[in-house]
């Protein structure tokens, strides 16, 4: 039941246009917005952290010498020693030049004179090794000031250094060892170098990195920052899985000097009271020693295991259009196919994220993700508001040709299918029309024939949906209803005559009060068939209409057009399926108008309950036919 015309039709083109245009920009003001704004951040790296951030195999080369729980032990502590410690570690790793470290790296500043004697030890041990690398610390303050363009924040503005003790710093090379925290918190990021008065300073692990590449006798290749100096890192190792030893077992002997031999030793705190530790993008269930971090800085630079963050706005635009592109591909979509496609983008973005960190270029995800999940989500929350407002509308459209409660139980169960085009069926086919209905009318003004043509109606339909038929059509004063379609129904050759039935019982009782009301009197003829029958939308692409057609439905006709007043009847095919549940009179064989054949024709007298026996005399002649 569709009905339809060209301009309705433009009208939905027009419409499902502003409607996609009006999703088009909603979905890209409220990615871009949410993207630009990285609302999402902290919850992007809780994904991209163990996507980017996995473990390898940490350099042997590297090893760290822990300043930790048990070196403390046995030495008191760190804030007690001595500079004679770090000297004797560096004399005794540089006693051979043949098995010295290539590198000496100390993740631990000393920044003011104590003892003359042992900061001059430690002094003249650096610079006999050349091979030591210390940490100084940049001491920042944020700075306000105000220039023609308003009001400037800088918070990377360095007050001071912290410089080794002069002696020392002749001595050594130097880097500074500041840890620079993400916004969550977490190390992902750090700064190669840095201008102060004039003089470049390096980052520790850079220092480190530099002094190494020399000892190597290549060049260092140092990675591409940001306007800021900073740089992304690939983490190699976890806490704990770089080579570490105790301090006081190499000071002591207890481990041969010899295993660190043209290694990248880095010397710094490992013990809980020290507090130098912090979150790692590595690892989110633990903290990991400032030193080991240092350790994973210089791996990455050593290996150029370093990216650049996307431009921010660039990110933006590109998840915006990729949403909206998205939005506009699953629009006409079903809902599986949305699903494969919404789960192969975000597949394929986190995918891109992984490669794009290997490749140098560190980038987000989840505002794609979520941009995806969302649209699919409201594609699928759309797909069920107009699945049932469709359904209800059909719903509402079937209640005019079938019983409402039977519309409401097929509903409830929600196994009804309505297919388009026509389909074969076996039903029944009821039609009753209005005796003498041209000549009473003639007398009659239009307003009281409308008002009698109403009450007629309110009867037949009434009759067919109490008994649970389709109500095909009017037809001018004559009534088509259908048995068992659009809906399977159980019994209806049975229903069918009992809606003949009750339109004949009312009809009494509205003859009645229209000869009160009028002075006219109505009558009906009703006919009854049953057999197969082609039934569906038929009609053509604008116009269609629920109904059947074919033999069954010419012949119940003719029955009707043969009926008395007052007189229903029924053909063998109705008679022969309902023998034992209905009394009948014979009619005979009788000529139908537009049939070839004749047929055999019964006057229906009676409806017996179900499963009532017919009469004897009607079984005899039921057999005798």
């Amino acid at each position: 039941m569709v009905y339809a015309a060209k301009g309705a039709g433009d009208l939905d083109e027009r419409k499902n246009g502003k409607h996609t245009l009006l999703g088009v920009l909603l979905t890209a003001v409220l990615t871009f917005a949410v993207t630009a704004s990285q609302l999402l951040y902290p919850l992007d790296r809780l994904i991209t952290d163990p996507l980017c951030q996995t473990p390898s195999v940490p350099d042997p080369a590297i090893k760290i010498l822990a300043i930790d729980e048990k070196t403390i032990a046995e030495y008191g502590e760190y804030a007690d020693w001595q500079r004679d410690v770090p000297a004797r570690l560096v004399e005794l790793l540089d006693a051979e030049p043949e098995t010295a470290p290539a590198v000496i790296a100390f993740d631990v500043m000393y920044v003011s004179e104590r003892d003359a004697e042992t900061d001059a030890r430690l002094a003249r041990a650096c610079e006999a090794g050349g091979n030591v690398v210390t940490a100084v610390n940049l001491v920042y303050r944020t700075e306000v000031s105000r220039d023609g363009d308003g009001i400037r924040v800088d918070r990377d503005h360095i007050e001071r250094v912290e410089y080794p003790y002069d002696a020392l710093r002749a001595a050594v090379d130097y880097g500074y060892a500041n840890t620079y925290l993400d916004r969550d918190q977490f190390v992902r990021f750090a700064r190669l170098k840095t201008e102060y008065q004039g003089e470049t300073l390096w980052s520790f692990p850079a220092a480190v990195y530099l002094r190494y590449a020399e000892a190597l006798g290549r060049d260092a290749e140092l990675p591409k920052t940001d306007a800021k100096g900073l740089f992304s890192f690939a983490y190699t190792a976890r806490s704990g899985e770089y080579e570490t030893l105790s301090l006081c077992d190499v000071l002591e002997g207890r481990v041969d000097p010899a295993v660190f031999a043209g290694s990248v030793v880095f010397v710094g705190a490992y013990a809980p009271g020290m507090q130098d530790s912090y979150h790692a993008a590595i690892q989110h269930g633990r903290q990991m020693y400032g030193v080991e971090i240092q350790a994973n800085i210089f791996e990455a630079l050593l290996e150029g295991r370093t990216a650049l963050t996307v431009d921010p706005w660039v990110y933006a635009a590109a998840v915006t259009l990729l949403a909206v592109a998205f939005y506009l591909a699953i629009r006409r979509m079903k809902i599986v196919p949305a699903a494969i496609l919404g789960a192969g983008v975000i597949a394929a973005a986190l995918l891109a994220c992984r490669l794009l960190f290997k490749g140098g270029l560190v980038t987000r995800v989840v505002e794609l993700i979520a941009a995806v999940l969302l649209i699919y989500a409201a594609h699928l929350a759309l797909g069920y508001i107009l699945e049932t407002i469709k359904k209800r509308r059909i719903l509402n459209a079937f209640k005019k040709y079938v019983a409402p409660q039977v519309v409401d139980e097929v509903a409830a169960r929600g196994d009804f299918e309505i297919r388009l085009g026509g389909e074969k069926r076996h039903i029944a086919v009821l039609f009753v029309d209005i005796r003498g209905f041209t000549p009473m009318s003639e007398g009659l003004q239009p307003e009281q024939v409308v008002e009698i043509l109403n009450e007629y109606l309110q009867l037949t339909t009434n009759s067919i949906f109490k008994n649970n038929g389709t109500l095909d059509k009017f037809i001018g004063d004559a009534t088509m209803a259908v048995f068992n379609a659009p809906f399977d129904l159980d019994d209806y050759v049975y229903r069918a005559v009992c809606t003949a039935r009750d339109i004949a019982a009312g009809s009494e009782e509205l003859e009645r009060k229209l000869t009160e009301r009028f002075g006219k009197s109505v009558s009906f003829g009703i006919g009854v068939n049953c057999g197969d029958a082609v039934v569906g939308n038929i009609g053509c692409d604008f116009r269609m209409d629920y109904t059947a057609i074919g033999d069954t439905v010419n012949t119940a006709a003719r029955l009707e057009s043969n009926a008395k007043r007052g007189q229903i009847l029924i053909s063998q095919a109705v008679y022969e399926a309902l023998k034992d549940r209905i009394r009948v009179t014979d009619v005979g064989v009788i000529p139908l108008k537009g049939k070839s054949n004749e047929i055999y024709v019964y006057q229906l007298d009676e409806v017996l309950e179900t499963g009532a026996p017919a009469s004897a005399a009607e079984e005899e002649r039921g057999t005798a036919r």
